[in-house]
């Protein structure tokens, strides 16, 4: 009677677990360990990143700090956010025996409550379940031309617009002593319908968007020139196009603001002609 009542005892326990489990709603964990990047690598992630003095950098998630003190060496003002207090404590540490306390600051943050719209570069060695929440709101929140450089791991399914490998010496993770690095351009989004110019003559061009990808049709001059996966790289739209019994068109524009596109179109050999085009609603 002892082992048949223990018995039940425990399976109405495993049951209420169960159903607790059941009812309370999936987490994904979005810790990331604290993994020191070799200082071949950040010199590396900030050559690719193309930091330039008085640039803003956001490091997240920046563990002891050294992405955040090399950027600030080369005259950027970089800040660093970081989830453990000790972590951002050494960091501090670091910055003022390096005389850069002015320009490496750093945060006891999540980093999915940092806010860093105005980063001119925001670097990150994270997790791959990580990387991928953070992709959205990085392209819909940095302005058009801010550069993302990530270390060994992508955003989701957003590709990146260059990827290397590098020597990783002192790297304590991996099989191998060596590191990937992925860099992005956020693009201007420019999906859409835009009408205007091309000299004195009417252009329409329609634009469908994946990331930095964009296809679609231009009409000018009754004729229709249809494309696919071409890039946009920060404001930059370049379409080289062809249609049968046409001329050659090349397009050169620019992404002025949310609302216009503005730049040259080059038809065949003829001298080229200024174009503008404005967002429709």
């Amino acid at each position: 009677m002892l082992a048949r009542g223990l018995l039940a005892a425990v399976a109405l326990a495993c049951a209420q677990a169960q159903a607790q489990a059941q009812s309370q709603p999936a987490t994904v964990d979005l810790d990331t360990p604290f993994v020191t990047t070799p200082d071949a690598v950040v010199s590396a992630m900030l050559d690719l990143a193309r930091v330039a003095p008085g640039e803003r950098l956001v490091d997240l998630g920046s563990g002891d700090g050294r992405i955040v003190i090399e950027a600030a060496r080369r005259g950027a003002l970089a800040h660093g956010v970081e989830i453990d207090p000790r972590l951002v404590e050494r960091s501090r540490e670091a910055a003022q025996r390096a005389g850069l306390s002015a320009r490496a600051t750093f945060a006891t943050q999540d980093l999915f409550e940092t806010g860093f719209a105005q980063a001119d570069v925001v670097t990150m060695y994270l997790l791959p379940d990580v990387n991928a929440r953070l992709a959205p709101r990085l392209y819909a929140t940095l302005a058009p031309g801010a550069r993302i450089v990530s270390h060994d791991y992508g955003l989701g399914d957003w590709p990146p617009d260059a990827d290397l490998e590098v020597d990783a010496p002192g790297k304590t993770v991996g099989m191998t002593k060596r590191s990937r690095l992925m860099l992005w351009t956020v693009p201007a989004r420019v999906a859409g319908r835009w009408r205007g110019q091309a000299g004195e003559e009417p252009l329409a061009l329609d634009l469908a968007q994946a990331w930095q990808h964009v296809s679609g049709t231009l009409r000018w001059r009754g004729g229709d020139y249809r494309f696919a996966d071409r890039r946009v790289v920060g404001t930059a739209l370049a379409l080289d196009l062809r249609a049968e019994g046409r001329p050659p068109l090349e397009l050169r524009l620019r992404a002025s603001g949310d609302a216009d596109l503005e730049g040259e179109a080059r038809e065949g050999g003829a001298a080229p002609r200024s174009v503008s085009l404005r967002r429709m609603q």
